[in-house]
This record gives C-alpha cells, sequence and structure tokens, in this order.
C-alpha cells in the first residue's frame, strides 16, 4: 500500500480561517430561489414563504455568506420590479435563461431570509444593462438609514433599519461574451471604478468586488485582470474567480485532479494582481472572491428551455452528485483554504437545486446530494488558522495533469482550545493509501474523531429516497507516538480531528 505523510506545526500558518470561505450563491435561476428558498405551499413555510426545512439545512452546512441575485441573472436585472407591493410587481423576460421572472421574491424579502438563515449578503449590481445610478440608487434603498428617496421607500416597504450590506459585487463575468451587456476589460473596468469610487461616495466602508475572470480558460485570462485592475485597483478591494470541474470523456483520474487547476488559477490572478500593485506602487493589496466554483456537467442537459417557451422557474441545471464529485468538492475546499492568505471569499454555485448541495421537491421532500458532506463537515471543523502542511505523497499519470500527487491535504490549528483538523483526499482511482501525520510539533495529540467518506463505487449517489448510506462515517485512525496514521480508501475524502496542548488526554 502507498504511503504518505504530512507534517503540521502550529507556527507555520497561511492566515486565518476566513469564514467567508463558506459562502454559496442564490441566484433567480431555475429552482433555486422559486420551490428551492421559497416555496409558500410548503408543510415547514413560514410567513414570507421561506421553507424552514432549506434554512435548517443551511445552517446545517455552515453557509457564511450567499452571493445573490446572479449570475447571469444580474446582467438585466431591474431591482425596482422586486419591491413594493407583490401583487403589483411586473412579470419580466429573463434573457440570461430564457424564463419569466416573476419578481415575487426581491431584495427585501432576500434580506428577510438571509436574517432568518443567519448569513451574510453580498449584493450584485447590474453592470450589464445598467450603470452608476443603478447601483448608486440600489445601494440608497439598502444602506441608508432614511430622509432620502430610495431609503423612505424602503422604510415604507417595511424595513425601518438599513441593511447595512457590506459587500458587493460589481456586476457579473462581463468576459463572457453570453452575457447581457458584455464588455472589453477596457470597458468594463472603467464603468468598474466609475461605480466604486460613486458608491464609495455615499459608503466609504464598503467591500467592493470587480469581476475578474469567468474561467482561466478564456482567451482574455490575465490580461483581463491586469486591465480592469489597471483601471479599479484603488477602488475595489477584491477581483473574482469563477471556475467550474466535471469528469470529460471518462477519464476519473483527471477529474479528481481537478484543485490543481484552481491552484494554478489563485496563484495566476494574485501574481497578475500583484504586478498592477507594483506597477500603480499601492500599499494595498487585492484579494480574490472566488464567488463561483462547483462541480457543473454543463454537457449534461440543456442550460435553457426551448425557444418558444417562457416559463417561471423552470428545472434547470439540476445536476446529480456522485461520490467523486463530492470528493472533487472536498478538494477544492482544500484549495480554497490553502490560499486564505489571498482568497477572502468565496460562494459554492449554487444553493438549492441548481447544480446545488441541497435538492428539493414542490411542495415536498427535501435531500442532501453527496456535495452536502464535505462542504458542511470542512465549514464545521475549520477553525482558527490555516496551516501550511509539509507533504510527501507518492504520485500517478494523469492525461490532463501529468504527474498528480496522490494525497493532497490541508489543516487548521485553533490555538485557544488546541484543536486540530486534517483535511485529506486520496486521488488515487484504485489503491487505497496509508498517510501519516507527523504532529510532534504540537507535544502530544489525542484522536478525537476520524470520518471518511467512500465506496465501491465512486459513481454512487444519493436520492431522495437514501441520502444517508453516502455520507461519511467513523474510522479507525491510530496513535504511535506523535505519529496518527490513517487509511484512505481509492476515490476518498476524510476529515481527521484532533486534540492537542492541554486538550490532549483530557
Amino acid at each position: 500500500m502507498p504511503h504518505a505523510r504530512v507534517t503540521l506545526d502550529p507556527a507555520f500558518t497561511v492566515a486565518p480561517v476566513r469564514r467567508r470561505t463558506f459562502g454559496t450563491f442564490v441566484e433567480h435561476l431555475g429552482r433555486c430561489v422559486y420551490t428551492g428558498i421559497h416555496d409558500p405551499g410548503h408543510p415547514t413555510a413560514d410567513e414570507d414563504g421561506f421553507r424552514g426545512d432549506v434554512i435548517e439545512h443551511v445552517r446545517e452546512l455552515g453557509i457564511s455568506t450567499v452571493r445573490y441575485p446572479g449570475g447571469n441573472f444580474v446582467s438585466g436585472y431591474r431591482w425596482e420590479d422586486g419591491i413594493g407591493p407583490v401583487e403589483e410587481r411586473p412579470a419580466r423576460l429573463d434573457l440570461a435563461w430564457h424564463s419569466t421572472e416573476p419578481n415575487t421574491v426581491g431584495v427585501d424579502e432576500f434580506m428577510r431570509w438571509c436574517a432568518k438563515a443567519d448569513v451574510e449578503p453580498m449584493m450584485a449590481v447590474n453592470l450589464g444593462t445598467r450603470g452608476v445610478q443603478e447601483a448608486l440608487d440600489l445601494l440608497e434603498y439598502c444602506n441608508v438609514e432614511g430622509g432620502t428617496a430610495w431609503s423612505d421607500l424602503r422604510r415604507k416597504n417595511g424595513a425601518a433599519d438599513p441593511y447595512g450590506i457590506r459587500m458587493w459585487c460589481l456586476g457579473n463575468e462581463m468576459d463572457g461574451p453570453w452575457q447581457i451587456g458584455h464588455k472589453t476589460a477596457a470597458e468594463y473596468g472603467r464603468v468598474a471604478a466609475e461605480t466604486a469610487r460613486a458608491m464609495r461616495m455615499v459608503d466609504p466602508g464598503l467591500e467592493l468586488v470587480a469581476c475578474g475572470s469567468s474561467s482561466s480558460a478564456m482567451p482574455t485570462f490575465g490580461e483581463w485582470e491586469r486591465t480592469v485592475l489597471t483601471e479599479a485597483y484603488e477602488h475595489v478591494d477584491l477581483i473574482s474567480a469563477h471556475a467550474y470541474y466535471f469528469e470529460k470523456d471518462g477519464d476519473l483520474a483527471s477529474f479528481l485532479a481537478s484543485a490543481l487547476n484552481m491552484d494554478a488559477f489563485i496563484d495566476d490572478v494574485v501574481a497578475t494582481a500583484d504586478a498592477v500593485r507594483a506597477v500603480n506602487r499601492s500599499t494595498k493589496r487585492i484579494g480574490i472572491s472566488f464567488d463561483e466554483w462547483n462541480v457543473w456537467y454543463q454537457d449534461a442537459a440543456p442550460s435553457v428551455p426551448p425557444k418558444d417557451s417562457w416559463p417561471v422557474a423552470p428545472p434547470l441545471l439540476e445536476d446529480h452528485y456522485n461520490l467523486a464529485d463530492a470528493v472533487v468538492v472536498g478538494n477544492l475546499l482544500i484549495s480554497l483554504l490553502r490560499h486564505s492568505d489571498r482568497v477572502l471569499s468565496a460562494s459554492l454555485a449554487q444553493l438549492v437545486n441548481v447544480i446545488a448541495p441541497i435538492m428539493t421537491e414542490p411542495g415536498g421532500r427535501i435531500w442532501k446530494q453527496t456535495t452536502y458532506h464535505p462542504f458542511a463537515l470542512t465549514s464545521r471543523y475549520a477553525v482558527g488558522e490555516v496551516l501550511r502542511v509539509e507533504l510527501a505523497t507518492p504520485s500517478h499519470q494523469t492525461a490532463t495533469y501529468g504527474d498528480t500527487p496522490l494525497v493532497d491535504a490541508v489543516a487548521t490549528h485553533d490555538a485557544e482550545t488546541g484543536a486540530v483538523a486534517a483535511f485529506l483526499v486520496n486521488r488515487s482511482t484504485s489503491e487505497s493509501v496509508t498517510v501519516e501525520l507527523d504532529l510532534r510539533a504540537f507535544g502530544g495529540a489525542e484522536v478525537v474523531e476520524a470520518l471518511t467518506m467512500a465506496g465501491d463505487d465512486p459513481y454512487a449517489r444519493s436520492t431522495v429516497e437514501d441520502d444517508t448510506s453516502l455520507a461519511p462515517r467513523p474510522v479507525t485512525a491510530t496513535r504511535d507516538g506523535d505519529v496518527v496514521r490513517l487509511e484512505l480508501p481509492p476515490v476518498s475524502w476524510s476529515v481527521l480531528r484532533l486534540a492537542t496542548g492541554d486538550r490532549a488526554g483530557a
């Protein structure tokens, strides 16, 4: 059996664990909003029509932030359509997803949902068909206490206190030709800088995200970031990155190594941002908002309804995830954590029904996809500081990435409690790997819990009838002095929890 070794030391840290790493995304797309978070006829629905069972799952997932309302949807969205009496709101054509938007849920409903779910909103503004003034109007509606036309209208609509939204996305994927109002990098950089400058005149404390590339495979990648940041560097705080992965042509080994692409993507964006910083002689550093990431089988089903149909909330992009997909999601979280020095926020796309960890039946049952579990457990146990681990691992050949490490890992350490959590994946499609964790720097450690998500069939899926069989199971981790050993089955994700310091042996 192959062996790997992970060495941990509390002195070698990357950055604090960012709670915003565990954000997600709600877009007016398919059934994410309607029959997803909002389903007035459901037995658990509250007075606002929000499903209580979905809110319970969101809390269990450990969601920190929710990006809203898009996504491609936002580039044609008129936010004013979604405020005021519901019966007076206009229905509109949504060109992004070829659907009809009834505007039953809008800004005020979403903010009430955020309060119920105890999550931080991350609001996106339309810089596709709209611009600076409309962004200022939305900011005034949301964040000004009162005494102005838009803030007083919010109060009239039932929200006496301002929402105080801190994070704002300046458009979405404006590099993409599919985007309504698609722009060149120079065009977008200029409008992003103008919008950011104006929004800060209202509230200097906002955290603003400029659009980066919608994929590292875009022909403009790199040059897009350089041009946009040349225009907007001093006016924004973060630049976005988007990436989706799926198994291609039956190449499971390459798919399991998808985090290598995310690692390189992040490193390239950091390098580009820092190059602009050097040219500008700036003292600030731009962070990354990885505000769309997931497994998404983009060729598996039609992404929009037929052209002669404009339905309300059609079932779109409802990928059905398997065990291998969950292992990849767990590995992508490892990548995000180890880049916590520059990745300051991230959003799993999306939350409910649409390429999502949570699935619902309209008016009916709710169930957890396989991808639910690594996200929930990483969010729960990644606390304190991210450690810079030293990893020695065997490798194997993959068609896409060449010589590829079999094992990937990251760890976190909470100095206050002594808790250590190690998150590990085995990318081998056929072999188990024994991992040794060297904990001598901690002066002793006790195993609290070891959980592994694995199975005989990497393509096994959870269902509405059975969403527990593929959940992570307790496994045995043994301690020999300062070394803890754990066997990682092929195609697996694991979390190992340890007590160190004064808590060890307690």
